[in-house]
């Protein structure tokens, strides 16, 4: 592996992190309320998951509330 010093490797992260795309702040904004909704989402359904199989157990064993 080359070594390289760690002035050349600063530019050289530097560079890189000049080309990176940055998102907006309404970018930023919109994207993390689509993650609270899908969590939201996913929430309720392994609930109801959660709740079927509970009812099919309870059902196949007779035993619980």
């Amino acid at each position: 592996m080359a070594k390289t010093n760690p002035a050349v490797f600063m530019r050289q992260v530097r560079q890189e992190v000049d080309k990176v795309t940055w998102p907006t702040r309404k970018e930023t904004g919109i994207t993390t309320m689509m993650v609270f909704i899908m969590v939201a989402l996913a929430a309720v359904f392994f609930l109801l998951v959660d709740k079927v199989i509970a009812s099919g157990v309870q059902l196949v064993l007779g035993i619980g509330g």
